[in-house]
């Protein structure tokens, strides 16, 4: 520190008697509004061409002072506006109508982001920054987003996506004073750089195959020519969508979930021996061997779980498509690493909130939670060149653009 900031200091704890951390920040907001109040005079004078009390040629002239209520970060205060007869100064400092310079529309967005409700938004920023701001203003803050994710969600996508995924996430919405639950469906892309993208974010409350072929058209509508391989669990409808929508695409059963929704049945004493088992199915070399290690740990468990192995050889057809790729392909498709995360943040939202006012809120904290999420999006997945070079070969022709 300088010996010039030690002696502002000193003559700020003198001319303030600060004597703790709140008086600091008094002191702070006493020195903004004076420091605003000198630069509006500054910007005043250098608009009419002269400082007060010189003579001038212009016929414009100062018109006295208004007085304006603004936020800071350090609290409200109360600002001289200069005004002049003809009503041409324009400042700068602190704009016409500008009643903020907090930064507080862009708070409060972050903390909807992190879904936090409306009144715990108002309560944190009366908290933090002492002066109030009600429900009703953060949600038109928060509306002004609304434009912004129609845009984003009708935006002009790639021709190819290599590998999509659709997921599910489910929120509990209140309408009509009554709490039901809705799920946020997810379509994330990997494109040809090998870097994720989500592609759309729909809320919906029942699946059909209607309501699939809708989302898979929309998408075709944006721009999407052709999908490779298409990873989900087994939504209902999904797969007669997708033979109509793209029907050269793949449709993979999402394996993480396979595995999930089969320990449903077993028991915790057991779950680690039979997770192992399962393993050897999708981690099998080829499809051959990986049908008998089914048969296999189906007979061994059969007698005391007779349900947990029917949806492995009642869905075969859309879970065998992965023994035909190497390692490499299998881990970007299997893992799914890249959506899970994704649905992590998300999920976050429902332990901020348990119940969302209404569809547009939980849409707003989604798109919020997304834009925030894909932020560290920068690099494209692991190995990405050998599982396109592998993809290039096993869908020859179909990777150009």
């Amino acid at each position: 520190m300088n010996e010039g900031k030690r002696n502002i200091i000193s003559a700020l704890i003198e001319e303030y008697d600060i004597q703790s951390a709140e008086d600091i920040q008094e002191a702070l907001k006493d020195l903004l509004g004076g420091t605003i109040q000198s630069m509006l005079e500054g910007e005043m004078d250098e608009h009419l061409g002269y400082e007060p009390y010189e003579r001038a040629e212009t016929t414009n002239s100062r018109n006295g002072k208004k007085q304006k209520r603004i936020r800071s970060k350090y609290g409200e205060m109360n600002i001289d506006v200069p005004q002049d007869r003809e009503s041409s100064f324009e400042p700068k400092i602190v704009q016409k109508h500008q009643k903020d310079i907090s930064g507080i529309e862009e708070k409060i967005i972050s903390m909807y982001a992190k879904g936090l409700s409306t009144r715990q938004i108002s309560e944190q920023i009366e908290d933090i920054y002492g002066f109030e701001v009600s429900e009703g203003m953060v949600s038109n803050i928060t509306n002004k987003l609304l434009p912004e994710i129609e845009a984003w969600q009708h935006r002009p996508l790639s021709t190819v996506y290599p590998i999509v995924f659709i997921d599910a996430v489910h929120f509990s919405v209140r309408e009509n004073n009554v709490i039901r639950k809705l799920a946020a469906y997810i379509i994330l892309g990997i494109n040809n750089e090998g870097r994720k993208e989500v592609l759309s974010i729909n809320i919906g409350e029942n699946e059909s195959s209607k309501y699939w072929l809708s989302a898979l058209n929309e998408l075709k509508n944006r721009g999407v020519q052709d999908i490779l391989i298409l990873c989900a669990d087994g939504l209902t409808g999904i797969k007669e969508s997708i033979s109509v929508a793209f029907p050269n695409t793949e449709y993979q059963r999402c394996i993480v979930h396979q595995v999930r929704n089969t320990l449903k049945y077993v028991s915790d004493k057991d779950k680690k021996e039979f997770a192992k088992d399962l393993k050897t199915i999708y981690h099998a070399p080829s499809e051959e061997i990986a049908y008998k290690q089914l048969e296999e740990i189906t007979g061994k468990w059969e007698k005391h779980y007779p349900n947990s192995m029917k949806s492995w050889k009642s869905n075969w057809d859309a879970i065998s498509p992965i023994f035909k790729f190497s390692a490499d392909v299998r881990k970007v498709i299997y893992t799914t690493n890249a959506i899970e995360s994704l649905n992590s943040t998300y999920r976050r939202l429902n332990r901020q909130r348990t119940v969302f006012p209404s569809d547009t809120s939980l849409l707003k904290a989604l798109y919020l939670a997304t834009f925030e999420a894909t932020k560290k999006w920068r690099l494209p997945l692991r190995n990405w060149g050998k599982v396109y070079g592998e993809l290039s070969i096993m869908y020859e022709g179909r990777l150009t653009e």
